[in-house]
């Protein structure tokens, strides 16, 4: 069974005048040996530069204990807990351009202003290439990470089926004022905002396609009818790892979740939920979300 590897995604989300709020998706290139095609959130596995112990002094005062307790995860070092903050911020500058970064205490970088925003840009093609670090980067623009942005939401876990495997952490956060995300060209060939039903709605109607932890997350965030409600629900939910159980079907094949009534791997096993989703199977290309 392959180890899975530490990753970090996050759901970057914003205020809507057509809905309660949109969160911003990207979709990766079809060549891609891993959900290519696939319209996901920013995001991508640890480095071993996240981890390093000297970006614990650009953090604005959040420590590895800090990280340890959102991720609700104690068996975790503080060093790769506070890593996988890091993992999350600078995937998100990557890949679509926004950084969780103060440029003075309590006031979040502004990378609206053109020449400011044009040496930014450069930082993000060196940050994606590595021959600039998040160290580098705080140091040279005095900067502080704000890591207490990212609020934690689920952990999932890749089934040993796949020759790929992650461990990846999702993390909320808003979208800073004064920064415009867009994809990086590299990785990914679209992005758009989409409320969480207008993402599930085009998914259904094949114009877009999503995996299970994608799929599953916005139906979901689908449920709340504001992003205060969100974060408030956030930072009081009970994060239980979610490792996907693969079946066979008539059709095809699909996955059970941990609080489906026939799911059986005891350690991520959670109590049945009466009339929400449990499973997700593959029909015409396309996954689809259905009750245990």
């Amino acid at each position: 069974m392959k180890t899975p590897l530490d990753s970090a995604t996050v759901i970057l989300t914003k205020e809507s005048n057509q809905g309660p709020f949109k969160v911003f998706l990207m979709r990766r290139h079809r060549n891609q040996d891993f959900m290519g095609g696939a319209f996901v959130f920013p995001g991508g596995k640890l480095d071993e530069g996240d981890c390093d112990p000297d970006l614990a002094l650009y953090t604005n005062g959040f420590t590895g204990a800090d990280a340890l307790r959102r991720l609700q995860a104690p068996e975790l070092a503080e060093e790769k807990a506070l890593g996988l903050f890091f993992a999350a911020l600078r995937e998100t500058f990557e890949e679509c351009g926004v950084l969780l970064a103060y440029q003075a205490p309590g006031k979040l970088i502004d990378l609206g202003e053109g020449e400011r925003a044009g040496r930014f840009a450069g930082y993000r093609l060196q940050i994606h290439d590595h021959s600039l670090s998040l160290k580098d980067l705080a140091e040279k623009e005095r900067l502080s990470f704000a890591l207490d942005l990212l609020t934690p939401y689920a952990h999932w876990v890749t089934p040993d089926i796949e020759s790929k495997r992650f461990s990846t952490r999702f993390f909320l956060a808003r979208q800073p004022p004064e920064q415009i995300p867009f994809h990086d060209t590299i990785e990914m060939t679209k992005s758009q905002w989409l409320s969480p039903a207008e993402a599930l709605e085009r998914q259904r109607a094949g114009k877009l396609l999503l995996m299970p932890p994608t799929l599953k997350t916005l139906e979901e965030l689908n449920e709340f009818h504001s992003l205060e409600d969100l974060f408030e629900a956030a930072r009081s939910r009970r994060i239980h790892t979610i490792l996907p159980e693969a079946f066979m079907t008539e059709d095809g094949f699909g996955v059970r979740l941990p609080h489906d009534p026939q799911y059986t791997t005891e350690a991520y096993k959670q109590p049945p939920r009466p009339g929400e989703t449990s499973r997700i199977l593959m029909h015409d290309g396309l996954w689809r979300t259905e009750r245990g």
